[in-house]
């Protein structure tokens, strides 16, 4: 990948749920950093971040992304509060593409092995979805992530 124009410091967050797999997450934190996106992470997660298999996927990217850690999701909504919550979620029925994105979204992706419970979905301000086949059931995270916040980003001009 190459370097391109963007604005090396945007304001569109990508927030992870209870995230579970570390390898995701550090994946995550990589594709973050080199598209200038704040990462919020919503804890408990299913790992410590000072995990081995952590640590071997985001390497020296983690000093290159602003990462905000949030102990659960009530101090996550409070600091939310004047920002518009973007869940993906394979239960939306409006697509991704389909929307207009805020340069100060945050776009909240859920646990790898449960999604976001209920009260989560409540207070999403817009739910979306990436279309995908019927016979397959979902897109590995990291893939959703590249994929929304791709489109984010380009219709914000960043890209």
């Amino acid at each position: 990948m190459t370097q391109s124009n963007f604005k090396s410091s945007t304001l569109i967050k990508v927030a992870l749920y209870e995230p579970d797999i570390p390898h995701n997450t550090g994946a995550i934190v990589r594709l973050c950093a080199c598209f200038g996106a704040r990462l919020d992470i919503i804890e408990p997660c299913g790992f410590f971040l000072s995990d081995k298999r952590f640590k071997r996927v985001v390497m020296d990217y983690i000093n290159k992304c602003k990462i905000k850690s949030f102990k659960n999701f009530t101090e996550f909504k409070k600091d939310k509060k004047n920002e518009r919550i973007i869940l993906m979620t394979t239960k939306a029925k409006r697509k991704y593409y389909d929307f207009k994105f805020n340069y100060n979204d945050t776009i909240l992706f859920g646990r790898e092995s449960a999604g976001v419970p209920n009260s989560v979905h409540k207070i999403a301000n817009y739910k979306l979805i990436i279309p995908i086949q019927k016979e397959a059931r979902s897109l590995n995270i990291v893939s959703s992530v590249a994929i929304t916040l791709a489109e984010a980003l380009r219709q914000n001009h960043y890209l």
